[in-house]
């Protein structure tokens, strides 16, 4: 591999503050921002808007579109699909 041609891979805390949630892994990204981990490392912490603990798909508070609603406002607006001529 040639030098200095790849970014630097180490670990980086992401942090959810809305959901209270951080997790370590390792990544390219990097921050000006530090932490303090549990094991008493200094990390460079990353936050991020939203994650799998804010994020209303895996919280199970989706949603739910009103298709029937979409379909009848799309009737009445463009007419219910009958050929004219």
């Amino acid at each position: 591999m040639k030098e200095d041609k790849h970014p630097s891979y180490g670990p980086v805390v992401f942090r959810d503050r809305t959901a209270g949630y951080a997790f370590l892994t390792r990544s390219t990204a990097s921050s000006g921002d530090t932490i303090v981990w549990d094991d008493g490392q200094t990390y460079p912490v990353i936050d991020v808007e939203i994650s799998a603990e804010s994020h209303p798909f895996y919280t199970g508070k989706a949603r739910v579109v009103d298709s029937e609603g979409q379909v009848a406002k799309f009737e009445r607006r463009f007419g219910d699909g009958e050929q004219q001529g």
